[in-house]
């Protein structure tokens, strides 16, 4: 197969880089996992819509809800931290700004999910901060 390859191609390693595989994946499994929690997420809304804060407080009690919530939002924030990786590895080009761009992008989703999860978690356990 490499003899398809252009001799300079090789030198200077361009294609596949062995992990376009994985990251293919990880997108399809959080796309499942989005699909299964997410309509779980929707349902606890509209059940808990009219209630407002102390109906979802006390939906947010139960821990298969929080659990349910919780891994709702570690996917989402995973997920779309692959799909706009994605976008930065196809438009940003110069090197430096490629690698920047995809910590920050790494960082600030971590930075969410982890927002999200303490969130839930002060809810569902009832630390109210009165």
């Amino acid at each position: 197969m490499s003899r398809l390859r252009a001799p300079l191609k090789n030198v200077r390693g361009l294609g596949s880089a062995k992990s376009g595989t994985e990251h293919f994946i990880q997108q399809r499994i959080t796309a499942v996992a989005l699909l299964l929690t997410g309509a779980y997420v929707i349902g606890l809304l509209l059940c808990n819509l009219q209630g407002g804060f102390d109906a979802m407080h006390a939906a947010l009690a139960h821990p298969i809800s929080a659990v349910v919530v919780i891994a709702f939002l570690i996917a989402m924030c995973w997920h779309a931290s692959l799909g706009i990786q994605v976008v930065i590895e196809d438009y940003v080009h110069s090197p430096k700004w490629l690698i920047t761009s995809i910590l920050l992008n790494k960082f600030i989703f971590a930075i969410a999910a982890i927002a999200g999860v303490l969130a839930v978690l002060k809810i569902s356990l009832g630390a109210m901060g009165n």
